[in-house]
């Protein structure tokens, strides 16, 4: 199973990434004391003339800004502040802080009101109640709530527990010259730069108070005319923004009056509009087009405004191997007309779409390299990012899943599956034609794979660190859902003489799940795959599932389990598993997930044999009896669960059955996930999938085993199968069969647009596999399509199955090609 998150929503506070800037070089001595440069927090605003005569705001306030791209904690420290002309026994006044300021965002600390104003501030993430000066006074951030001592400018900046300073107006304390002073309608700000000279003359201007929190809220919501707001085109246009790289030139600084028309609004998760430049230039590398954040605040715009937006301009990383959004903050906008038409979409479609993926820096951040959109399809959706495109007759690749996100293709002919799909079949073969669809307004239609969104799907480009590069339509500009009629398949029954042995990753399974997921388990297993006679299962929780509470036991989980597929009308099955040592298995913590073998005791036995140590721990291995046949040491056991190989990770489990006479030896896996590995359309390129590792060296622990039996018994018979997390053409996979000299993945011996049990982010891949050992040359092989392709699943895998002649096995390495039932 892999971890999925919503795309269209975020952390409160996480819209501002790092906002660093390098200090300006002071050319000669400044004539005061001074304190080291901050390196993160600072104070970047401050206003005392809140509720003053003449004042719009209510309130006096501080702000903070972080100039780091790691969030800085604030717990146990303070904001406070002393008057201009303090005497020995004038007292620092103290607003303790708390939680975190954000990295590269704002914090907001409310002070004192006055009887005046008509605007409150936004939610502050402190509150105090200092009456600050509205002309000349010192703030200071402290690390401690204890007040200061100091009263002059050289004791204060020397004082360790000072974080930053500042004096404005005529304040004696200071960094440097004071700040501008102020008024009843103006605050002093530092530079959108955050730049820290320790000069408060130097970093400091005077101007319209505005006041951010650390969920980028502004005092007036975040749009609308409001304090400031700009009624003349300013010098940057959009295209000057976003740039020919995918980082803005402008980052981290502000910018006013940028002139679009809105193109469309979210209302849901990340909440904002996006606006598009009608006049663009005619580099093909720098987009017309970006978004607006506002935050928790949903937006007053419209589509079809024209609008002058300011603000500050910043990247949005939704995680940290993630390519990053340039968005503009803290916004102010004015709007200067209604109902404008909308610039034509870009259409999307083989002719626009390069067939090149992305461009590589050895592993590096592609951050910085010039955009080539007729080259890469990466670099074509960037610099397209916050535009309007469009697909026509899109077919659904990815299924609705429950965050509201589906993926089309643009490109109908590239790899199709045979049901509909776009096939991934290397990691040199990315599906360029791959487009999400997420909607701004919360109304994707629920399709399978194979459906279609029929007409023109029209939406602005948007990225998300879950699919990458996306459409966000509105109902209105969303194509016409086509339902295509995808059906589950069905497997044929297993003959007298055939071992069905198949493969099932339930997906968490545990006795709090409901009835009903059960039951469509259990009917899987008993319509889809016509009850086989063996099932390997992946992801059987113990009996109270995410409890963390030392269970291990999985008696009630499978007691329920078997207790549905009977009344679905299959067999009682039987079922051995070891469990694990709590908490060592990886998966959802206390969940102990593990392997199970059920399998229907009236067609096939099961041989067991006890450990001679703990069954969880003892690693089990090959031996042979007085007529030399091969036997397992223990059935069921685990192979080496001691090896660091299987740090964090399932164990595989190994058993030995008896069919008509014969012994047939099965090994039940679940290789450890992909998390932690970089996302195709991740910044780093190429992707460190540093999970490959781990699977390597599982993949070579499992053989070393496969080679023991095949040594002991060259003729045994063997089915690896279960969830190993990879791919059929990985170096893990060919590690585990041998290169295909010890075990055949049957995955390969299906046709080409046959070969996937699940489906990621559009491609329809292999996860699950299901391998024999040379000696089985007579079986017919199926993967049973009924979850990975449709909105709703019982579980994110589909199960498989092989049908085993093994009477009729052994003597030739001849196998005749699968076929379907």
């Amino acid at each position: 199973m892999q971890i999925h998150r919503p795309s269209a929503s975020r952390v409160a506070g996480a819209a501002f990434v790092a906002a660093a800037a390098t200090a300006a070089v002071i050319a000669a001595p400044l004539p005061a004391a001074f304190a080291t440069p901050s390196a993160n927090a600072v104070i970047s605003e401050a206003y005392g003339g809140g509720g003053n005569s003449g004042a719009t705001l209510t309130n006096d306030f501080v702000e903070l800004a972080n100039r780091s791209t790691a969030a800085y904690p604030l717990d146990g420290y303070s904001v406070q502040y002393l008057p201009a002309s303090a005497s020995a026994s004038s007292p620092w006044q103290v607003t303790p802080l708390t939680g975190a300021l954000p990295a590269g965002g704002t914090y907001l600390v409310g002070e004192g009101a006055g009887a005046g104003g008509t605007t409150a501030l936004p939610a502050a993430d402190a509150t105090g109640s200092i009456a600050m000066s509205a002309t000349a006074g010192t703030v200071a951030l402290v690390k401690g709530t204890t007040a200061l001592t100091c009263k002059t400018a050289a004791d204060c900046t020397g004082d360790a527990d000072v974080v930053d300073l500042l004096g404005y107006g005529t304040a004696v304390v200071r960094e440097g010259g004071d700040a501008p002073a102020t008024s009843n309608t103006t605050s002093v700000s530092r530079a959108a730069s955050l730049a820290d000279t320790d000069d408060n003359a130097a970093d400091f201007t005077a101007g319209t108070p505005t006041p951010v929190n650390s969920a980028g809220d502004t005092a007036n919501g975040g749009s609308g005319p409001g304090p400031g707001g700009p009624t003349e085109p300013g010098a940057f246009r959009i295209h000057d923004i976003q740039g020919r790289t995918r980082l803005s030139p402008l980052k981290g600084q502000s910018v006013a009056g940028v002139p679009g028309i809105v193109t469309a609004v979210r209302t849901t998760g990340s909440k904002g509009y996006w606006i598009q430049d009608p006049a663009p230039d005619a580099d093909p590398a720098t987009s017309e087009g970006l978004f607006v954040y506002t935050g928790s605040a949903a937006p007053t715009v419209s589509v079809g405004d024209s609008v002058l937006v300011s603000g500050k301009v910043t990247e949005y990383y939704p995680s940290s191997a993630a390519q990053s959004v340039t968005e503009l903050g803290s916004p102010v906008s004015t709007t200067l007309s209604t109902g404008n038409a909308l610039p034509a979409p870009v259409a999307l479609d083989a002719s626009t779409i390069p067939a090149a993926y992305t461009p590589t820096a050895g592993g590096g951040s592609i951050e910085g390299l010039t955009l080539q959109p007729s080259v890469y399809s990466q670099d074509f959706y960037e610099s397209i990012e916050g535009m309007r495109a469009s697909v026509t007759d899109a077919r659904v690749v990815g299924a609705t899943n429950g965050y509201g996100e589906m993926f089309v293709t643009a490109k109908p002919h590239e790899n199709p599956t045979r049901r509909g799909g776009t096939l991934y079949g290397g990691y040199d073969q990315q599906n360029t034609g791959r487009i999400e669809i997420v909607s701004a307004d919360g109304t994707t239609p629920v399709l399978n794979v194979g459906d279609e969104l029929a007409g023109t799907t029209t939406g602005p480009v948007d990225y998300s660190d879950f699919g990458g590069y996306l459409l966000a339509p509105s109902a209105a500009t969303t194509g016409t859902a086509v339902d295509k009629g995808l059906k589950q398949e069905v497997t044929r029954k297993q003959s007298r003489d055939e071992l069905a042995l198949a493969t099932y990753n339930v997906e968490n399974l545990d006795p709090t799940d409901g009835d009903d997921m059960f039951a469509r388990l259990a009917k899987g297993v008993v319509k889809n795959l016509s009850s086989p006679d063996i099932v390997t299962l992946e992801e059987i929780q113990d009996d109270n599932g995410a409890t963390d509470d030392g269970t291990v036991s999985a008696e009630a989980t499978l007691k329920k389990f078997t207790a549905a597929i009977v009344a679905a009308g299959g067999p009682r099955y039987s079922w051995r598993y070891v469990n694990p040592v709590d908490d060592k298995d990886g998966g959802e913590p206390g969940g102990n997930i593990r392997q199970v073998f059920l399998f229907n005791a009236k067609r096939v036995s099961f041989v067991d044999r006890a450990a001679a140590g703990d069954p969880s721990t003892t690693a089990v291995s090959v031996v042979k009896d007085r007529k030399g046949q091969a036997h397992l040491s223990a059935s069921p056991g685990r192979i080496d669960p001691a090896s660091a190989a299987w740090t964090d990770s399932r164990k595989p489990l190994v058993g030995e059955f008896v069919f008509q006479g014969q012994t047939v030896f099965v090994i039940a896996n679940h290789f450890i996930s992909k998390g932690g590995d970089d996302p195709v359309h991740g910044r780093y390129q190429e992707p460190t999938r540093s999970s490959e590792t781990q699977r390597g060296l599982q993949a070579a622990e499992e053989n070393a085993f496969v080679k023991s039996l095949l040594t002991a018994d060259p003729r045994a018979r063997i089915v690896a199968a279960g969830d190993l997390n990879d791919f059929e053409f990985s170096d893990a996979v060919k590690t585990l069969t041998g290169n295909g000299h010890d075990l055949t993945d049957l995955i390969d011996t299906l046709p080409r647009s046959e070969r996937y049990s699940y489906v990621y982010d559009g491609n329809s891949q292999t996860l699950d596999h299901i391998l024999t050992s040379p000696s089985l040359t007579r079986l017919d092989y199926d993967v049973v399509h009924i979850n990975a392709e449709f909105a709703d699943q019982a579980s994110d895998h589909d199960p498989q199955v092989v049908r085993i002649d093994v009477k009729h096995c052994g003597g030739t390495s001849h196998r005749p090609s699968p076929h379907r039932g």
